[in-house]
């Protein structure tokens, strides 16, 4: 059974929980008439104003403002010059959470996925469903919690002592994909 991820399933103030319930989704990209899909294998939630790794965290900018509307819809940044993130916004509108893909099965690695998968700023602050050709879709992969792993965000120093160790990273177990 196939289900595309709609806004009610990102609307939560509990973005570490919708991290965790990504996984083993599917990120499906349609290009052209041709159409993949890949299962996420690994994520990092960023959590609101209070959350120092966030780029919410100093209030709304031009470049954040995707992480202040409504849930489902892609945010996407450039990072060093050269590589794109891929984030859904979760949460209510007006309050800044979101969930950076940073793993696929077959493209680790957030700016490897996003090359892989031709997904560029042009996807920035649309809706995640398939007329704007990328959607997350439920193909019945249950991935137990045992199978869930957790740690400290990557690259997230800057946040300081508290926010840089938080374990908001979520990946699954090797040796289940």
């Amino acid at each position: 059974m196939t289900k595309i991820l709609r806004s009610n399933f990102f609307e939560s103030k509990n973005t570490a929980k919708i991290a965790q319930n990504l996984l083993g989704k599917f990120l499906v990209r349609r290009s052209r008439k041709k159409t993949v899909a890949y299962m996420i294998t690994e994520v990092e939630a960023y959590c609101g104003l209070e959350d120092k790794a966030s780029h919410a965290h100093k209030g709304k900018t031009k470049r954040n403002e995707p992480m202040f509307g409504s849930a489902d819809h892609w945010y996407v940044y450039l990072i060093y010059g050269m590589y794109q993130m891929l984030n859904i916004v979760t949460s209510p509108k007006n309050y800044p959470a979101a969930i950076l893909i940073r793993g696929l099965e077959g493209a680790s690695g957030p700016g490897k996925l996003t090359k892989k998968l031709k997904i560029n700023n042009f996807l920035n602050n649309k809706k995640a469903v398939p007329k704007n050709g990328l959607w997350i879709e439920d193909r019945g992969v249950k991935i137990k919690n045992i199978d869930i792993k957790k740690s400290a965000r990557i690259g997230v120093d800057y946040a300081g002592p508290i926010w840089s160790k938080k374990k908001l990273r979520f990946f699954i177990s090797p040796k289940i994909v």
